[in-house]
């Protein structure tokens, strides 16, 4: 079911909700989401924002055409990272078999040059489900349930991702989506967890997993 609410820039929306930027209303992505339960509240003027999250973030959607065309897509990514909101700024890049070429390239844009956080998604439907997963909370059986994301909603994963040190839903998240495992992550060497989550953030957690064997050496 979807509404019109009179909302502001930087609005919040209700728990369930989704706030979506008026261009997406005939979308795939937008069907998904419903079909998952999500509510939809539909708004001009979010900026350069495509959707506003109840959990503080908002989102960004650089999509298969964006990359291909050139690199217009940065000059939104920088107004969008530049933009007063007090939302956490996250990028969904679509990374396809005709943009993966592209890719490293726009994720070191994405994470070092501007550090927002970036989650790869194969298209509006796997988009679909993140956003349904961070708005229904880790907890809740999610409908469109792939293999390929199944470890994301078993709710103690990325609770435990989230005990390191400055590591919130929404990292933890895109950690579990490059790692297959708890070992795997707690393995990883700082150079691997960098184009995920940034320098700062994956010195925390190298030295998180690691500062029982650095205390014995």
């Amino acid at each position: 079911m979807e509404t019109k609410a009179p909302v502001v820039l930087n609005s919040l929306p209700p728990y369930g909700h989704v706030i979506a930027s008026e261009k997406w209303r005939n979308s795939s992505l937008i069907q998904s989401l419903k079909g998952g339960g999500v509510k939809i509240l539909f708004e001009n003027e979010l900026g350069v924002s495509d959707f506003h999250l109840p959990n503080k973030s908002c989102v960004l959607y650089v999509s298969e055409c964006d990359i291909i065309a050139g690199n217009s897509y940065k000059r939104k990514l920088v107004r969008y990272r530049n933009g007063s909101s007090s939302f956490q700024e996250l990028v969904l890049v679509e990374n396809t078999r005709l943009s993966e070429q592209y890719f490293s390239a726009v994720q070191k844009f994405v994470v070092f040059d501007l550090g927002l956080t970036l989650l790869p998604v194969s298209g509006q439907t796997e988009a679909s489900q993140l956003i349904a997963q961070i708005v229904h909370g880790e907890g809740r059986e999610n409908p469109f349930r792939r293999r390929t994301s199944s470890r994301l909603l078993d709710p103690l994963v990325p609770g435990l991702v989230q005990q390191v040190p400055g590591v919130g839903r929404v990292k933890a998240l895109a950690l579990l989506r490059h790692f297959s495992s708890i070992r795997q992550l707690c393995n990883a060497a700082p150079a691997e967890l960098e184009p995920i989550v940034g320098q700062a953030a994956a010195q925390q957690i190298h030295s998180f997993f690691h500062k029982d064997t650095a205390a014995g050496t």
